[in-house]
């Protein structure tokens, strides 16, 4: 089969197409014909070798942590899916023609492949984050890069939820954020003061990691009221760090009922074929997405 994958860490330039074996599934997994795969940052954090005390990984590795595809085999002990299922979920190395999934829900009705590859793991740490934040109905979140697919989805959980948001994106974006239902506004600078105009701030989340851990500290009056997913050096201010370590049960199952509903939607900003990874990743390091962007295989 045909698979993305990289020898040493570095810039998107180490990336290589190859030819592997094929993977197949173990005990409690699926394996999956590939039809799309999810590009999240951190894909090319993990190429970068910038978080390897939670993704321990041996050179070479495969890329990739979420996909949709067609079940192909069905490993021991699994039960409630079968060869031929449309399926969307997290495993490893999914930029590849077949990849093993760890944990997978059913296509909802009417979502392509394209679309579905773009949700399981910013799904769940949309999930993770709104649990840890500790946020009730009335109260007002505040996130910061709000417009990517995390932050996509955190909108929308969070207005299915009853908590208010204040959403920080590029000019862009701000009728992006609007339409998910978010109080918007532009970062750069006077931000924290145009936040401050739109409501008192119960918590924070830094989705992005621009630097803003100390401003979202001032604008909540309490580090324990802040969480990053893209700042290493949070903790040194007091700030949790909460990174892809961890999971939500039934994530993906949740997500397949807010897509049912219609509450959850997230676009599918571009997409990639398998010899354009570099690219992906190029474009999704450099940060102001809208959605999702998606590898098609």
């Amino acid at each position: 089969m045909k698979k993305v994958s990289f020898a040493e860490f570095g810039g998107p330039e180490v990336l290589r197409l190859i030819d592997a074996e094929e993977p197949h599934a173990g005990p409690g997994q699926v394996r999956i014909a590939v039809r799309a795969a999810g590009v999240n940052p951190v894909d090319w954090r993990i190429r970068e070798g910038q978080i390897l005390q939670a993704h321990p990984i041996d050179l070479p590795s495969g890329v990739g942590l979420d996909a949709s595809g067609v079940v192909d085999e069905v490993g021991e002990g699994v039960e409630g899916v079968a060869v031929g299922d449309h399926v969307f979920g997290e495993g490893a190395s999914t930029y590849a023609e077949f990849a093993v999934l760890s944990a997978w829900a059913r296509m909802p009705e009417g979502l392509t492949f394209e679309e579905a590859a773009g949700y399981p793991s910013v799904v769940e740490t949309a999930l993770r984050l709104i649990r840890e934040i500790g946020l009730r109905a009335g109260q007002t979140l505040l996130v910061s890069g709000a417009s990517g697919g995390v932050g996509s989805a955190v909108l929308q959980i969070a207005r299915e939820r009853g908590i208010t948001v204040i959403g920080t994106a590029g000019a862009a974006n701000q009728d992006y954020l609007r339409g998910l239902g978010a109080l918007a506004t532009t970062y750069g600078e006077g931000w924290v003061e145009r936040v401050r105009r739109l409501g008192q701030v119960d918590g924070a989340l830094d989705l992005a990691g621009s630097g803003v851990i100390r401003e979202l500290v001032e604008l909540t009056g309490d580090p324990r009221k802040v969480i990053s997913i893209a700042d290493l050096d949070a903790p040194q201010l007091g700030v949790r760090f909460s990174g892809v370590a961890g999971s939500v049960p039934d994530a993906l199952a949740e997500a397949a009922d807010l897509i049912s509903r219609g509450r959850l939607h997230i676009p599918v900003e571009q997409s990639y074929t398998l010899a354009e990874a570099a690219a992906a990743h190029t474009d999704s390091r450099a940060g102001h997405t809208r959605g999702r962007r998606v590898v098609i295989v």
